[in-house]
């Protein structure tokens, strides 16, 4: 009688993720330097399309594509650029209705025959909107209808099947940046109108200008020239701000009191004596058109330690607000 030893399979080697993920990386970067490379005067006319179209940009894309051009759609519209997205399997059920003369169009396919772009081909085609295509083949059907082929060069995959949609989007992703940018640049975008599309969150906050946050009006703690450190004082008390403007016979800004200058002159005489004594002259100041970011690093950055600063244009020397560092901490800039 023999006796069997059954044999017990060993476990699989676990994969190297970290050599998976360089791997992916490295062929991705590769990519888009090739696209890169490959440009050539097809961009910078897809970019005149699109910036001379007198309605919107409409971008669309199915799959993996699809959700590509969704962000497109949204970087475009974030940076100036009107644009929305409409989904090519709607499109037939009545979305066409969305896209108007007009209008340019922006569609993604790798393969360049996804079926489900016949119908906004189509109506591009019979109502002349133009239309600008993202392929990876020239010899498909949407870059035959296309009026503008961006060309995506010719490279696998990073899915080690050469299946899922990984190097292809990536690059459809990155040349969707490329036009935003491109139409952002001559626009003339400025940081002041990306703010209006991004009131909210951090990136909003750090936007805002010092106008926006600043104090005005009767808010302003100011003394004229000549006046003396006990009507200083009882401004300063009153306004809450821990400092006091001094400005001259014109309105400009000679001069501030801060509370750390009351403690410098600290003495029996200091209500008696005149501001100009006691003042700092030539303060520091910013403009009303600057970035409050701007204004809390001239703050944090200034030795000894500021916290308020007057507003004023370069041009005239008149106090128009106040800036605190925190009202800059308030509004959520850090």
């Amino acid at each position: 009688m023999t006796t069997s030893t059954a044999t017990v399979p060993r476990p699989a080697p676990l994969p190297d993720d970290l050599g998976v993920a360089r791997r992916v990386l490295g062929q991705e970067a590769a990519a888009l330097s090739a696209l890169a490379q490959g440009l050539g005067g097809e961009f910078p006319r897809a970019v005149d399309v699109l910036a001379t179209a007198t309605g919107r940009v409409v971008v669309t894309g199915m799959g993996k594509s699809g959700h590509v051009a969704r962000k497109i759609a949204a970087t475009l519209a974030s940076t100036g650029t009107p644009a929305l997205f409409v989904h090519p399997a709607e499109a037939s059920h009545g979305d066409l209705g969305m896209i108007t003369r007009g209008d340019a169009v922006i569609a993604l396919s790798n393969s360049g025959d996804t079926p489900e772009l016949a119908a906004i081909l189509t109506y591009c085609r019979r109502f002349r909107i133009p239309l600008v295509a993202m392929t990876s083949r020239s010899a498909s059907a949407l870059a035959e209808q296309a009026d503008l082929v961006l060309l995506l060069p010719d490279v696998g995959e990073a899915c080690p099947l050469g299946l899922a949609p990984t190097t292809s989007t990536t690059m459809m992703l990155a040349l969707g940046d490329a036009l935003a940018v491109s139409l952002l640049e001559r626009r003339g975008f400025s940081a002041g109108d990306f703010r209006v599309f991004h009131p909210g969150g951090k990136l909003g906050a750090r936007l805002l200008k010092v106008a926006d946050l600043m104090h005005r009006g009767d808010e302003l703690p100011v003394v004229p020239l000549g006046a003396r450190m006990a009507d200083a004082i009882l401004v300063m008390s009153a306004k809450g701000f821990g400092v006091v403007g001094i400005v001259d016979a014109a309105g400009g800004l000679a001069g501030i009191v801060t509370d750390g200058d009351l403690r410098r002159h600290m003495g029996a005489d200091l209500l008696q004596r005149g501001v100009d004594e006691v003042m700092t002259a030539d303060p520091r100041t910013i403009r009303p058109g600057a970035l409050a970011v701007e204004a809390l690093a001239l703050m944090n950055g200034h030795r000894p330690h500021i916290s308020v600063l007057f507003v004023r244009d370069d041009d005239d020397r008149r106090p128009q607000g106040l800036i605190r560092v925190h009202d800059c901490l308030s509004a959520g800039i850090a």
